[in-house]
């Protein structure tokens, strides 16, 4: 999969922003019976079916128990308008209508099929859902007023969050990252086995960008913080190949293809305790076999990779 055709990385629908401000914008769509909801609890998703499970775009008046959830805008799409819900944490069943909870990456590895074939329904829902995982997370962590302390209240249909002290609104936060396939003058991929990881598992090497950095810096910076391997500072040698949204909690996965100017490797042993050169032949041996674990189908990391590659690699 190409990394511009990723999961996470289109929406099918038009998030209206100018609409925001309207007054009483979320109480008038509750009441539309062209309204679609989706709900959320618990970082879950109410979800139909079962293989694969769909997300449930409930109508308005059929999550009847979130009358003291969090409700927010998502957008619009052929003549229909998207809410979100987020209702509070517990153990109770999902609402009227759906049957069951999901993470969104488990909908999303699910779908894998519909997904790479851009099926619109499919793209449509899996970008409310990036929207909606999003803006759950970042209320979720941001009650109060980061200046003053103070408790903050909902505006915005949902996208800000105002202090009536400071009398200041914040807007949810995106953290760029940088994620790339370094590749050196003999065509080799070097992956890196994080810490936490399990064992056997190597994928791209991937870092925030820093305050006040430019990402093809970043790139720069963490491959040689984590490896010791060197990357070009001449032009070309940092391309950017595509980007992915990675609401787990605010990421935005920036993805480069990188050229290595050196290739003795020297791991941190903190965040990366090992990193490896692989030609093609090695990687496809190694993943067949099980030695080595790849990421998901659904993350740029594996699209970098099998864009190097130039085929899709076998899921063991």
């Amino acid at each position: 999969m190409h990394p511009l055709e990723l999961p996470f990385s289109r929406a099918g629908h038009d998030r209206a922003a100018h609409r925001r401000a309207e007054p009483d914008l979320v109480e008038r769509l509750r009441a539309d019976p062209r309204t679609r909801v989706l709900v959320l609890r618990g970082g879950g998703l109410a979800v139909v079916g079962q293989e694969p499970q769909r997300v449930a775009l409930l109508p308005a008046d059929e999550p009847a128990r979130g009358a003291d959830g969090s409700w927010a805008f998502l957008g619009e799409a052929d003549g229909a308008s998207y809410l979100s819900l987020v209702l509070p944490d517990g153990d109770e069943g999902p609402p009227q209508g759906a049957d069951g909870w999901a993470g969104l990456r488990q909908v999303v590895l699910g779908q894998s099929a519909a997904l790479a074939a851009a099926e619109p329904d499919v793209v449509l829902v899996h970008g409310l859902s990036v929207a909606a995982v999003a803006l759950a997370g970042w209320h979720a962590t941001h009650r109060r007023c980061g200046r003053c302390g103070a408790e903050t209240t909902v505006v915005q249909a949902g996208w800000a969050r105002r202090c009536a002290v400071d009398d200041r609104e914040t807007y949810p936060r995106t953290d760029p990252a940088v994620i790339m396939a370094v590749v050196d003058d003999a065509d080799r991929l070097l992956l890196g086995h994080a810490a936490t990881w399990p064992t056997g598992r190597f994928s791209t090497l991937a870092g925030f960008v820093e305050a006040g950095e430019a990402p093809e810096d970043s790139v720069r910076r963490e491959v040689a913080e984590e490896t010791g391997v060197m990357v070009g500072t001449a032009p070309g040698d940092v391309v950017y190949r595509g980007s992915q949204a990675w609401p787990f909690p605010s990421s935005l996965m920036l993805g480069f293809r990188a050229r290595a100017v050196s290739t003795a490797v020297q791991t941190d042993d903190e965040e990366v305790t090992d990193a490896r050169w692989f030609t093609r032949d090695d990687l496809l041996a190694e993943v067949t076999s099980g030695a080595v674990g790849l990421p998901g189908r659904h993350s740029i990391a594996r699209a970098l990779i099998e864009e190097w590659y130039g085929a899709e690699l076998p899921v063991v």
